[in-house]
């Protein structure tokens, strides 16, 4: 039995086990929904958790002396990771061409956000562009990895989801904001206007278990923002990269940096609309459990 299948196995189990004590009250039912709620979550940070975890490891047991320097090594690691996702089956075709497109918008926005300062990398490395490791793209990747993959297991539908064209709009004007602030004034607040107005009015509707529940898209975005910070506090104390308010010792990372992950939220979301297209909101029927059984479908 491969890893794909134990993984379903054991799904299905937890599924048996648990769904009689969940029948007993209101508030079991809750306990078991929330369980499935962190189980999925859990699943779809797959790619971004093993990317941070590197992150320290590395940072707390790689050698000084080390024939490969630690960047390059996070760069072989990634790319294990993604063909040891596919191989096994846990990750699907087009979840790795989100990867791949995010890789590349986020090493060309890296490469000129260094090159005007905005952050560094301190440490030595081969496999680079400029002064950027080439691992660095992986990182815009793992939140482009998370939104497609929980997408599928909470089987995403929307209420009043603004015509495309607009959401593309807004995309565009995030992806270049990031680049002409240095130049231009910064339209970060007339693009949150923006947001507020072509998002405003849709939810999200997502399925933990068996009850599709919903919240306004843009909440959603703000609450992925807030664990993306609290990922880069990880990372620059890691020393994977530095702002330059951390250049006399480590620093947390201002709050304000939480308003760039909110555009980028909405950069993502509209990357990865591409290959998951938007449904409209009705009775989601195709999650059951913490991960697809057999009968709906497979674990990737």
């Amino acid at each position: 039995m491969n890893l794909n299948d134990r993984i379903k196995g054991a799904v299905i189990a937890l599924d048996r086990r648990a769904r009689p004590w969940a029948a007993r009250s209101k508030w079991h039912g809750w306990a078991f929904e929330f369980l499935l709620f962190g189980l999925k979550q859990a699943w779809a940070c797959l790619f971004g958790g093993l990317m941070l975890a590197l992150l320290v490891g590395t940072r707390l047991l790689w050698p000084a002396d080390a024939a490969l320097h630690r960047y390059d090594f996070l760069v072989v690691a990634a790319l294990a990771i993604q063909f040891s996702l596919l191989a096994l089956r846990l990750e699907r075709p087009e979840e790795a061409l989100v990867i791949l497109i995010f890789h590349v918008v986020g090493t060309v926005m890296e490469v000129f956000k260094t090159a005007h300062g905005s952050w560094v990398y301190p440490e030595p490395s081969l496999m680079r562009i400029g002064g950027v490791p080439l691992f660095s793209g992986f990182m815009y990747a793992c939140v482009g990895s998370y939104i497609a993959r929980a997408w599928r297991l909470f089987d995403f539908r929307f209420e009043v989801y603004p015509p495309v064209w607009t959401t593309w709009l807004l995309a565009v004007g995030a992806y270049v904001n990031f680049f002409t602030h240095h130049y231009v004034q910064d339209l970060r607040w007339p693009l949150f206007v923006l947001s507020a107005a072509i998002l405003g009015r849709t939810w999200i509707r997502f399925t933990p278990d068996r009850t599709p529940r919903r919240m306004p898209l843009l909440v959603g975005f703000l609450l992925v923002a807030v664990f993306i910070w609290i990922a880069e506090n990880l990372g620059t104390l890691a020393d994977a990269w530095n702002y330059p308010a951390q250049k006399d010792g480590w620093k947390p990372v201002g709050l304000a940096k939480m308003g760039s992950w909110y555009l980028l939220m909405m950069l993502s979301f509209v990357l990865v609309s591409a290959v998951r297209r938007p449904r409209s909101g009705g009775t989601c029927t195709s999650v059951r459990v913490p991960l697809r059984t057999p009968a709906a479908g497979d674990t990737r």
